[in-house]
């Protein structure tokens, strides 16, 4: 057996661990991303409460990084309306300009606030599930290439 055909063997072994290991990685994420996502219980409201673009999620609950994604861009539809286009920045600036004595200052601070941190959360879900598309596929990649790398190290030996 040459040094070739052995180092394709190793190589193999480690990818063929390796892909599958992270095959189960990306899986086990997407079932604790969609897992946390259905205890927080969101759904959708009817479709004549969507902006264009989501009226096919209307009236279903968030389950994938997708709709979360979705859900995200709602929200910030909703606290873009509610601010006038001004991000809780510029609101509390202008609250605290004025002495901190405004209460539609303060209760449109909190509001874009609140609005904001939902969102950032639920784009974290969008991000996670994306990590979890390149995690699987880099699996499926990997375990093809052991695979390969096996099918080459048998043949030259």
């Amino acid at each position: 057996m040459d040094v070739i055909a052995i180092l394709l063997g190793m190589t193999a072994v480690v990818l063929l661990v390796a892909g599958p290991a992270m095959i189960v990685q990306g899986l086990v994420g997407r079932r604790s991303i969609t897992k946390e996502l259905t205890q927080q219980r969101i759904s959708f409201p009817a479709d004549d409460g969507l902006p264009a673009g989501l009226h096919r999620y209307a009236g279903t609950p968030v389950h994938t990084g997708t709709q979360a994604r979705a859900f995200a861009d709602l929200i910030g539809v909703h606290v873009t309306k509610a601010t006038g286009g001004r991000t809780y920045s510029e609101i509390a600036n202008e609250w605290m300009a004025g002495g901190r004595t405004d209460e539609r200052l303060a209760r449109l601070r909190e509001t874009a606030f609140m609005g904001q941190s939902l969102r950032g959360a639920l784009l974290g879900a969008y991000q996670a599930w994306q990590i979890t598309v390149l995690v699987l596929a880099l699996g499926a990649v990997f375990t093809a290439m052991g695979a390969a790398f096996l099918a080459l190290a048998v043949r030259g030996a």
